[in-house]
């Protein structure tokens, strides 16, 4: 039994969708409507500009594989995770991200970041 909030399951699987007109019905069932998505590579707010970064991943990265690298550990709405990109069987990156959901369980919040944490 899982203890954290469907719409992280439904977030990874718009980044999975191979086809591209169904992953709008993915994020509206994980995003709250004012969702912001930072990493180090976009600051972006909506879920118009979330799925525009999916799409344009995917364009970057075709065949490339999103996958949950870990446990999600969750408390008060916050929920942290590893993730990892694979593509032809091969790590590209991995990272973690901290999503914050709100009182709907949608996710309002995704800070990522890419590899690991840098030692002293």
């Amino acid at each position: 039994m899982k203890d954290y909030p469907e719409a992280l399951d439904h977030m990874l699987a718009a980044w999975n969708e191979p086809d591209a007109s169904l992953v709008r019905g993915h994020l509206d069932k994980a995003l709250s409507s004012n969702v912001r998505f930072v990493d180090p590579s976009i600051d972006v707010s909506g879920i118009d500009g979330f799925e525009k970064n999916v799409h344009e991943v995917k364009a970057n990265i075709p065949g490339a594989v999103y996958s949950r690298a870990s446990g999600v550990d969750s408390q008060h709405n916050f929920h942290r995770y590893h993730w990892e990109i694979h593509q032809d069987g091969k790590l590209l990156l991995s990272g973690f991200d901290v999503t914050e959901t709100d009182d709907e369980d949608r996710v309002s919040c995704v800070i990522g970041f890419f590899g690991e944490i840098p030692q002293d």
